[in-house]
């Protein structure tokens, strides 16, 4: 099956008080035609950078792409021009954000806000058509008495609703890719239950491939098909869903597993942590990302960076523990 979207060695730097942050170091991966794709790490770790590299959002003055190709059927978004990438977002592929709060605009009634992407993708559409095609966006998110919410301002709505305004917006082109940056955020479990069925009923329907950025390991049990675990900026396991909750190889992702809270654990027994803290993206690790943090780390993880090797199919690692019997990839 040919992928969708294929990203090569991306390399994205931030630039802020006369530091570089090395935010997305060396990444590279691949999405298929109807798959979902989740992407978990700890926050600072560069998921939300990379979403963005993708689709083009970062700011110019501050944030460089340093290498890497982004091949969207064959073609590099990278070198695409700014006309060309805004007739690309929102038709071939579109995201949501992580706060409808601060993502919609206060002063605009979301009507309005949804049939701006339609607008642009069909500039040759009446009123009436973009009035209909908003109207049965709204009623496909899950939206109650869309007619009357067509008028109402975001903070006339509940986060739930507005989590399904975004959704509208995201969707209102039919991409083939859609981007869903940690999308129930500040939700109830309910609301975020019912928020990633709609995402699942409207990829089935439009068969859409989705790229799922969370902290949350049961989100990606429940709705993901392989995972991609990001740290310092690097991807260091790719793995299928089966795999990872199974299998876990990289020693980072051990350690995350081992964090979630378990409903039988001891009253009073301290939670798991991971000792340490990530390093500063600023400066250039010689070894292994992970190392100050590893119980397993020798010598060699502090002076060589490990290649990304494949312990079994579809399961990959980058982690020295695999050298011997694992082939290079």
């Amino acid at each position: 099956m040919n992928n969708l979207l294929t990203v090569k060695k991306l390399r994205t730097t931030l630039s802020s008080q006369n530091r570089k942050i090395r935010a997305v170091r060396n990444v590279s991966f691949d999405l298929k035609p109807g798959e979902t794709l989740g992407i978990v790490g700890e926050s600072g770790c560069g998921k939300s950078i990379m979403a963005k590299t993708i689709t083009r959002l970062l700011p110019r003055l501050t944030a460089e792409v340093e290498s890497g190709e982004v091949l969207y059927r064959g073609e590099d978004l990278l070198s695409k021009s700014e006309a060309e990438m805004r007739a690309t977002r929102g038709k071939e592929i579109s995201m949501i954000f992580q706060d409808p709060m601060t993502s919609l605009n206060p002063t605009m009634k979301i009507g309005k806000q949804i049939a701006e992407g339609y607008r642009l993708h069909h500039p040759k559409a009446t009123s009436e058509e973009v009035y209909t095609r908003v109207i049965e966006l709204l009623n496909q998110v899950g939206i109650p008495q869309p007619e009357a919410r067509y008028n109402q301002y975001p903070h006339e709505l509940s986060g739930g609703m507005r989590q399904r305004v975004m959704i509208a917006i995201a969707m209102i082109a039919k991409p083939h890719i859609l981007i869903a940056d940690e999308p129930t955020t500040a939700l109830d479990v309910t609301i975020q239950a019912q928020i990633l069925e709609l995402l699942k009923a409207i990829q089935k329907k439009e068969n859409m491939s989705i790229i799922l950025i969370t902290h949350d390991f049961s989100i990606v049990s429940n709705f993901c098909d392989r995972v991609l675990v990001m740290y310092a900026g690097e991807i260091i396991e790719v793995a299928t869903v089966d795999q990872l909750f199974n299998s876990p190889k990289h020693p980072y992702t051990r350690r995350l597993l081992h964090s979630i809270p378990r409903l039988d654990t001891p009253i009073g027994k301290a939670l798991y942590t991971i000792q340490g803290s990530p390093p500063d993206l600023a400066s250039i690790t010689p070894g292994c990302s992970f190392q100050n943090r590893c119980p397993n780390a020798e010598e060699r993880c502090r002076r060589e960076k490990p290649p990304c090797l494949s312990i079994e199919e579809g399961h990959f690692a980058s982690c020295f523990l695999y050298k011997k019997g694992a082939k290079n990839e």
